[in-house]
């Protein structure tokens, strides 16, 4: 679909690769309408963008249907706010389980549920889920992470298929390992020599192809990390056994401690 003149709700704007999205959406001449839970970093960007700023908590069920009565008409959602969910689960309190499904699997799905009839009363929309090559293969120390990111897959490709023939399109964007920012950014974590990392920005190029491509999937990731995760969906434990030789265990511990203070 056409991105200038629709309006356009991303969620987790306040990140990194959330900031990154709203620009270049902004940049296509989307009227935008931003939420994340930092009013601080919310309002400048919001003024910066001549965008709507809503200051929304998606762990709280209420603000998420409190934020979809406020929304209005939407045409296009962008659901990227998520939670690491790194570390074993049995280190996890349940609230802080509650809290990563919340976020990263429930707001998504009732976002959608919301905003789904109104799309396809109009025969137009688009909704893109940010998941992540954690979606496609599992990894230590991210059970959480990976369920939540696996159940954002599923639901979006069984989406597009209930979709199909309404004019209403959907994109599930695949992120790898991101520099600068986002949850990988955060923990400092240090990848062994060859394993590359991509841009906010071009996760957020990929987001505006997958709107306007109207593309199913798109992976966000140097070629040899996608088509180690192809060899982990098809291979799951000769694959988690060259992992282990790479260094993953360490990896995804290192992720795991860097990120224990934004469950």
């Amino acid at each position: 679909m056409q991105i200038s003149g629709s309006t356009a709700l991303l969620t987790g704007a306040t990140g990194g690769i959330g900031q990154a999205i709203a620009r270049a959406l902004a940049g296509r001449g989307a009227q935008l309408i931003l939420t994340g839970r930092r009013s601080d970093v919310l309002d400048p960007l919001a003024g910066e963008l001549g965008a709507r700023a809503l200051a929304v908590d998606l762990s709280d069920r209420a603000e998420v249907s409190r934020l979809l009565g406020e929304a209005g008409d939407v045409d296009i959602l962008v659901a990227n706010a998520a939670l690491p969910g790194s570390g074993r689960v049995e280190d996890f309190s349940l609230e802080e389980v509650d809290r990563a499904l919340d976020v990263n699997l429930r707001a998504p799905i009732v976002l959608a549920q919301g905003l789904v009839p109104q799309m396809v009363a109009r025969h137009s929309g688009h909704l893109v889920f940010i998941s992540s090559l954690a979606g496609k293969a599992a990894t230590p120390n991210t059970a959480l992470y990976n369920a939540t990111k696996f159940g954002l897959r599923g639901f979006a490709s069984a989406l597009r298929a209930d979709l199909h023939g309404t004019g209403v399109g959907v994109t599930t964007v695949f992120p790898g390992f991101i520099r600068d920012a986002g949850m990988f950014a955060v923990a400092d974590v240090k990848l062994p020599a060859g394993v590359g990392t991509r841009t906010p920005e071009e996760v957020a190029a990929a987001v505006v192809a997958g709107i306007e491509r109207n593309r199913a999937e798109i992976d966000v990731a140097p070629l040899p990390l996608r088509i180690s995760t192809v060899f982990a969906s098809l291979a799951p434990e000769m694959a988690g056994r060259m992992a282990r030789r790479m260094g993953s265990d360490e990896i995804s511990s290192q992720m795991a401690a860097g990120q224990r203070d934004k469950r």
